[in-house]
């Protein structure tokens, strides 16, 4: 008899993932739609994603929160929790309040487990912590039985549940980032659950999946032992491989991947188009076919740059949710998905759509996180113009108060504007960079901002990279994806000034993006500065650097990667 898991979708962010996860084992699911349906299950995983005051108000909402504690209570039930559905099983958390963030009355859990989680600390490490990272075994049980101790998993949380003398007996692994140790699974009887993602860490995360499966079948999950732990064994956060892919429709209607020089997708002289002909679009592969590709070749990301869409509304845009869906079955590490995530209107309908509803057809389409170009250039003008007052409206705001910040990047596409001494800038919203020797300018130039531009860099902007980094990090942002226009399509490393002046400057993660073209292009933008990933597409799709190749150069280099298997 095929084992039946009952699935608590409670209507936020990409489950879809989690599904197609789930569903690859070969048992069969059914989803909780009615209180009813929880105290009847033979077992529950509940993936959590976006905050955890969101998720506790929809919980009780629905009524699922009361039946779900009474499940719980003797701990002898399967059920997995997954990422949010780890810290809800605390009592509480810091990271939204019942009264406000002024208040010290913290939104209660479920009470499970004694503690409440809190945020790492930003004046310390970038946050939120995202990516692979280790685990260090506090029991054994029969979920990690598939797994190397060595295997890295995925994470992205800015809260974290610290390991109490009143919780320990829950902790089934722990994990470090930044010096600082957190619960990154749990395990009492048969309640399971944990801080990382299993349907998003690849072979590695689709094993603990068979592992719990398994152990609920064939009824010895709860068989658990004590591990001794070496107090002063760590983990380490692994530095990212991202690959991107620029979709678009050619001049004969197919969606494809392409690769721009300089933003420029039509071939030119360098492919033999002769001078003043209109070249086509280069055409570099099929989106879903090319993704599948770049997962099984050990890509740690993977980002859908939709390069159009900023001339029509995503909604409508039904191939690129077909994109996202197919791409989802069977690829189990994370995706971006950017363009088009605004507030408009449709001309045919006059009906009205906030980014906030774009977003969410992205997330259910099978995206976790989603990139903002232009509207964060606008959305961070108007913050500045302002006098940096929050309104609660931009797509920004929305969008992480329900996902959570991990969910919200920020695609910048600046250039460089040489200026000849400090004081030839007067304006606040332009950060002048100062260019070390092997970065100057084609005339020795070594001073510069970086201007943003919007609408696929067609359009410039009086409004600086830095600036504009710093904006969206305030208005809830998670992470920056940090193109180039100058460096796009040259494949002669990244903009390496650009990449410092960012990273230097915020506290979330930083994508370093555009130039790519040798595996040394990536160990020295991870040498020369703070990002903790970096993105690379037309050296992929051309197979001119293998990705296994990147991480060999990477690893001989001592950077911490991602072993695949």
């Amino acid at each position: 008899m095929t084992l039946t898991v009952s699935l608590l979708d409670y209507g936020a962010g990409n489950v879809r993932s989690v599904r197609n996860a789930i569903l690859s084992q070969g048992v069969n699911l059914i989803d909780i739609t009615e209180p009813s349906q929880i105290l009847q299950a033979d077992a529950i995983i509940f993936p959590g994603v976006g905050s955890f005051g969101s998720a506790m108000r929809v919980l009780k909402d629905k009524g699922f929160d009361g039946p779900l504690r009474e499940y719980l209570k003797d701990h002898k039930r399967p059920f997995l929790g997954i990422c949010l559905g780890m810290q809800t099983l605390f009592e509480s958390s810091d990271e939204q309040y019942e009264d406000g963030p002024d208040t010290d009355t913290a939104i209660p859990g479920l009470g499970v487990i004694p503690g409440k989680v809190v945020r790492f600390d930003s004046t310390k490490m970038v946050v939120p912590h995202m990516g692979w990272n280790g685990r260090i075994l506090h029991q054994s049980s029969p979920v990690m039985q598939h797994v190397d101790k060595d295997d890295q998993t995925y994470f992205v949380h800015s809260y974290y549940a610290p390991i109490t003398e009143q919780n320990k007996e829950w902790v089934l692994a722990s994990t470090t980032y930044g010096g600082q140790e957190f619960i990154s699974a749990v395990q009492r009887g048969a309640v399971v659950a944990t801080q990382f993602h299993p349907e998003k860490s690849g072979s590695t995360g689709l094993r603990v999946l068979q592992g719990f499966l398994e152990a609920v079948e064939n009824g010895t999950l709860e068989t658990t032992t004590q591990l001794k732990v070496d107090p002063s064994a760590e983990t380490q956060l692994v530095k990212r491989i991202v690959v991107a892919l620029d979709v678009r429709t050619n001049d004969h209607g197919d969606l494809v991947v392409t690769k721009g020089d300089q933003y420029d997708v039509r071939e030119n002289h360098k492919e033999g188009v002769q001078e003043g002909s209109r070249g086509g679009v280069r055409n570099l592969g099929k989106p879903v076919g090319l993704a599948r590709r770049y997962y099984e070749e050990g890509a740690d990301e993977i980002a859908f740059l939709n390069i159009t869409s900023f001339r029509q509304g995503v909604v409508e845009d039904m191939p690129m949710l077909r994109v996202l869906e197919e791409a989802s079955q069977n690829i189990f590490v994370p995706l971006t998905v950017g363009g088009g995530i605004r507030d408009y209107t449709d001309d045919a309908t006059g009906q009205t759509w906030s980014a906030l509803e774009v977003a969410a057809e992205y997330f259910r389409a099978g995206a976790d996180k989603v990139s903002l170009g232009s509207d964060a250039v606008h959305a961070s003008e108007a913050f500045i113009a302002s006098g940096k007052v929050k309104t609660g409206k931009t797509s920004i705001e929305m969008i992480s108060r329900v996902y959570g910040a991990q969910a919200v990047v920020i695609s910048i596409d600046p250039k460089r504007v040489y200026v000849k001494s400090m004081d030839d800038v007067k304006n606040e919203k332009h950060v002048v960079v100062e260019l070390e020797k092997d970065e100057a300018g084609p005339d020795g130039e070594r001073l510069c901002w970086y201007q943003c531009t919007v609408k696929g860099g067609r359009e410039a902007r009086d409004i600086c990279a830095v600036t504009v980094a710093k904006a969206s990090e305030m208005l809830g942002a998670g992470e920056i994806m940090l193109n180039c226009i100058d460096m796009d399509g040259q494949c002669k490393g990244y903009d390496i000034a650009l990449m410092r002046a960012i990273s230097d400057a915020v506290t979330i993660p930083v994508i370093a993006s555009s130039g790519a073209g040798l595996p040394e292009h990536f160990s020295q933008v991870f040498e020369r500065t703070r990002v903790e990933a970096a993105l690379a597409a037309g050296m992929f799709h051309r197979k001119e650097v293998e990705i296994e190749a990147v991480k060999d150069h990477m690893r001989s280099c001592g950077l911490p990667t991602r072993k695949y298997s």
